[in-house]
């Protein structure tokens, strides 16, 4: 008999991720009524906001029909309409849970989420059965399934009506055992802009996992027409954009304005659109250059931005635009150093060639190696740390330019007192070329990513070594 009068509440399992719920069921002398899905009071509870999409029923008219063990490359919420069943649900899962196995019956008053990758299989005890589950991927013929066979000694379910004595189909029979099953990976991570400084240091943090995909713009282009049809894109968890446009000088002119704009807001709008609308997890690398550099201390997630130049206005509107993503990480860094072409390679090459360099000392900031901004992103994602706003750069100490050009200059063993101190309007004064306005003040406040348990640790002469 169905229980009524349950509170809601939640019972974990073995199997990370596979949650019981016990659902309120009001019943009178007409029938019963009950909330078979209800978003805000389940999400409270710790259920994950799966956004499902569609709602399937199965109805079964006899006691033991008993359908296969299959893996679906989405998410489940399954509950009874009338009737009752029993459940197995054994992990397919890549990673040290697979082959654990949960079992429970349900009846209208009991309900279960069933994540991506679970295998579950139902046999009805009463007959006129019918169960229901929502879905967060439409059904697909290409989509990716696994199976396990019903009676695998590996995985020991104790069938309550034995499997020689239920309706089931022939393929359900002959699925493979548990030793012969691939186990499914997890949902792709996609880095696009694989090519650039990021890019590389993310290939690093990532290697060669197989769920990680790395695209440049000859693989894909984010701004071009039909972006939202160029991947399955449910089979994404995460998007980490490492391109952007940076080149800040040439951004006050007409051809870098366009550029600029295109790639730092118009693309960022696209790939916006895919994450919010299949449920990806955005990660959006910002700047120092939002903000005008004139406050005297450091800058926190939530001060008011105010972009000098049109380099600043475009990582500004790309904040804008990717805030409104549900799941989103914007990373705001400064100064960022990595493979390739910058500061610090420069100055060590001026050094060596025996030229006495003039170093801008009215900009004061934090250097940020690549590594470590990749080693953040995953530290993020990892965790699961709140979405929002994140300053990462690396720590210590602020610094000017020139006090860095001096301290790459004593670790090549060469005279720091070479460097010497101009104002970057002095710096600038012989330009012919547009010049954009630069913050005086790019020093960001780390105390929030901190509280995640991140600390940068890249450094200076680990990366001249």
């Amino acid at each position: 008999m169905t229980e009524y009068g349950k509170q809601l509440a939640v019972t974990e399992t073995p199997v990370p991720g596979l949650v019981v719920f016990d659902l309120p069921v009001h019943g009178d002398a007409r029938g019963w009524f009950k909330e078979n899905w209800q978003r805000e009071k389940m999400t409270a509870l710790g259920l994950p906001d799966f956004g499902p999409v569609q709602n399937n029923i199965s109805f079964n008219d006899a006691v033991g029909t008993t359908r296969g063990i299959h893996a679906e490359p989405w998410d489940k919420w399954v509950s009874v309409a009338t009737g009752r069943i029993f459940g197995a649900w054994v992990d397919l899962r890549e990673g040290p849970t697979f082959g654990a196995v949960y079992t429970t019956e349900l009846d209208p008053s009991k309900a279960i989420f069933v994540p991506r990758g679970v295998g579950n299989s139902y046999q009805t005890l009463e007959p006129d059965t019918a169960y229901t589950y929502l879905v967060n991927d439409h059904w697909s013929p290409t989509a990716e399934y696994s199976f396990l066979n019903l009676a695998d000694e590996t995985a020991g379910i104790d069938w309550p009506i034995p499997l020689d004595q239920v309706e089931i189909s022939e393929k359900d029979k002959n699925h493979p055992r548990l030793a012969q099953v691939t186990p499914i990976p997890p949902k792709r991570i996609l880095i696009i802009g694989s090519n650039g400084q990021l890019g590389k240091a993310l290939r690093a943090q990532y290697g060669d996992a197989a769920h990680v995909e790395y695209t440049d713009r000859s693989s894909l282009d984010i701004s071009a027409p039909g972006l939202d049809r160029a991947r399955r894109w449910r089979d994404y968890s995460v998007i980490i954009n490492a391109a952007a446009y940076t080149k800040v000088d040439l951004a006050e002119t007409e051809e870098g304005r366009r550029d600029a704009w295109a790639a730092n807001a118009t693309a960022v709008a696209a790939l916006a659109r895919v994450a919010a609308a299949n449920d990806i997890t955005l990660v959006h690398v910002s700047s120092d250059y939002v903000f005008d550099g004139t406050l005297d201390r450091p800058y926190t997630e939530d001060d008011a931005v105010c972009p000098l130049g049109v380099y600043g206005q475009t990582k500004t509107a790309g904040d804008q635009i990717v805030s409104g993503v549900p799941r989103h990480y914007i990373i705001r860094t400064s100064w960022v150093i990595g493979d390739g072409n910058n500061f610090v390679r420069t100055m060590a090459a001026l050094a060596e060639r025996g030229v006495d360099p003039k170093v801008v000392s009215d900009q004061t900031g934090r250097l940020t190696f690549t590594a470590d901004i990749a080693a953040g992103i995953s530290h993020l994602l990892t965790t699961g740390a709140d979405y929002g706003t994140y300053n990462l750069t690396g720590g210590g100490e602020p610094q000017t330019w020139a006090g860095i050009a001096r301290e790459v200059f004593a670790l090549t063993g060469h005279n720091p007192d070479r460097v010497s101190a101009v104002s970057t309007r002095e710096y600038f004064a012989t330009a012919t070329g547009p010049i954009a306005a630069r913050p005086h003040n790019s020093v960001l406040d780390l105390a929030r990513i901190e509280r995640t348990g991140f600390t940068a640790t890249a450094s200076l002469p680990t990366y001249l070594a």
